[in-house]
């Protein structure tokens, strides 16, 4: 009996643990609680947390091997590693006890930055500005994984240039702007997203893989079925009909109508998009004008005054500052690559198109490329294809300049009213159809319809994009190939469980890293969204639209050194 008494004193001594845990736990639940009270048992148990975790905040990566696992072609072990080190650099810290009281999540309103340094700088020093995040009690936060946004901005001068935001993990954060241009400049720090709201995006995810649905009519004589197609479907419920795509192993998949056949599949449209995703609690995290893209305040001053450049040495740090360009009067200056050239007269971009094929392979936010240039040319003459005026495929002709402008929608997932299945064309393919040259362009946007999908079918499909590319460039390294990056947008309550910018993030991080080194220019919407003036929006305004035809014109026709 002697020995057994240390080892129950143990298993009371556990217990006891676990009945204080439990205890915690049912007190913090409750909203009516006193923040102060409140706050000390959060602290209580959040070290209890630690004590029996590692202190890692970072969620654990998990390559998701379950969705559309049984339709997808296994990854070659160098596939896999890469998708790893993707996986790995899309990993976000996430709140270390899940659960709390509404009033503990991060309120931009109580937050605040301070800018570092003097008040008056000079072009080519670098602005620093400490971010610190509180929440509704207006108490300091103790972790990181708020998603922010920075911009500086001058609206006198219409310039505007991204700031680096780096997450310390700990409720504070560094944001870094350099100073690019004289006079006064402002800081705008904003809350696009609470770590709170990002820790359910990350669930959705996972969870909720197919929370935008899509349909096919499928018609024989007088019988016709409309069933719902997606990237994959549950293969015990129903039959089903596969149009997965030969060339690339694209999975496409359809519930098969009762009574005709797969082959008698006409169309393709968006279904619609799955409504009561999240929890009264998670609904708080996403309220339009509390924490759902809402600017942070200044705790003093929100501006210096920057003056001209010391000596050169130090206008020259500019250039090394790792930013895409900044706008100034309006117009974007490139700062990592070639000046960008000012194509304000039709005749400027005739002269810079003439003899050339431009291949245009996307989304639409590609179709706005294709707009622009057809309204403000008006020597490249549109020819009616008699196809749908927001879907396309779309061709444009200038005869006497010798110019060919070609635009075609990405195979699905593409969120479209209905349009012929057979008028959907996955960029890999139709890059592989192309034979390349000095004289050819080819313009890729995918990445709008994938915000809603696990990450690795973005990876998967940029993959075969990539191949693609790579063996165009192989036939004529001559070959211009300008990638589009993914922009951000107008959120919502709604919209925001499909479209969120933090989707949008991981998308472009991913676009990034899979196209770096490759001999392909990129076009950098990210930045130029997030440093001009104008509201953000899916579709970017007619004057940042203006800048990227400028930017991609420069690519083709730049500036011959003397």
């Amino acid at each position: 009996m002697v020995g057994r008494t240390p080892r129950l004193s143990l298993i009371f001594a556990v217990l006891a643990v676990i009945g204080f845990i439990l205890l915690i736990s049912i007190i913090t639940s409750l909203e009516d609680l006193n923040g102060q009270l409140a706050f000390t048992f959060y602290k209580i148990k959040s070290s209890i947390h630690s004590a029996f975790k590692p202190p890692e905040l970072v969620w654990p990566v998990v390559v998701n091997q379950t969705y559309c696992g049984r339709f997808v072609q296994k990854l070659t072990e160098e596939e896999a590693i890469e998708q790893r080190h993707l996986l790995n650099s899309l990993a976000w810290p996430g709140p270390p006890v899940k659960g709390l009281p509404v009033k503990f999540s991060s309120n931009p309103a109580k937050s605040y930055f301070v800018i570092q340094g003097p008040p008056e700088q000079h072009i080519g020093d670098q602005l620093v500005v400490k971010v610190h995040v509180h929440n509704f009690l207006g108490q300091p936060k103790k972790h990181g994984g708020d998603f922010l946004i920075a911009r500086l901005h001058s609206p006198e001068l219409r310039a505007g240039v991204a700031g680096k935001v780096h997450d310390h993990n700990d409720g504070n954060y560094t944001v870094l702007f350099p100073l690019l241009w004289a006079g006064e400049v402002r800081v705008e720090i904003t809350m696009v997203h609470p770590s709170e709201a990002v820790a359910v995006l990350k669930r959705l995810q996972e969870e909720q893989p197919d929370r935008v649905f899509y349909t096919s009519l499928f018609r024989s004589g007088s019988l016709s079925e409309t069933t719902i197609c997606n990237l994959c479907l549950p293969f015990n419920q129903k039959p089903l009909c596969n149009f997965t795509d030969p060339v690339t192993g694209e999975p496409w998949y359809c519930y098969k109508p009762e009574k005709i056949g797969c082959d008698t599949r006409i169309n393709h449209a968006t279904g619609g998009f799955t409504k009561n995703l999240i929890t009264k609690y998670e609904a708080h995290f996403f309220k339009r004008g509390v924490n759902l893209k809402v600017p942070i305040p200044a705790s003093a001053m929100d501006k210096v005054t920057v003056l001209p450049a010391n000596n050169e040495q130090n206008a020259i740090v500019k250039n090394n500052y790792n930013a895409a360009g900044y706008y100034f009067n309006g117009t974007w200056r490139s700062l990592s690559g070639s000046a960008v050239q000012q194509f304000n007269d039709p005749s400027a971009i005739t002269r810079c198109l003439r003899g050339k094929i431009v291949y245009m392979l996307g989304d639409s936010t590609l179709r706005q490329w294709y707009k622009y240039l057809t309204a403000f040319v008006p020597d490249l003459k549109q020819l009616n294809l008699y196809t749908p005026k927001r879907i396309g495929p779309f061709m444009a002709v200038d005869s006497a300049n010798n110019i060919l402008v070609r635009y075609c929608s990405h195979g699905p997932p593409i969120r479209l009213t209905p349009v012929l299945s057979s008028e959907l064309h996955y960029a890999a393919n139709e890059i592989d159809r192309i034979q390349g040259g000095p004289n050819t362009i080819v313009l890729v946007s995918v990445w709008a319809h994938f915000s809603s999908f696990p990450i690795e079918t973005y990876i998967r499909r940029l993959r075969h994009i990539r191949k693609a590319v790579m063996r165009l460039l192989n036939r004529d390294p001559a070959t211009l190939v300008v990638i589009r990056t993914a922009n951000l947008q107008k959120l919502d309550p709604e919209n925001t469980m499909f479209n969120s910018d933090w989707f949008c993030l991981q998308i472009d991080t991913v676009l990034r890293a899979m196209f770096k080194g490759l001999n392909v220019k990129l076009l950098d919407a990210w930045e130029m969204t997030l440093a001009h003036h104008l509201s953000h929006n899916l579709h970017p305004p007619q004057d940042i639209i203006k800048n990227m035809i400028n930017v991609i014109l420069s690519f083709i026709c730049p500036v011959r050194k003397i």
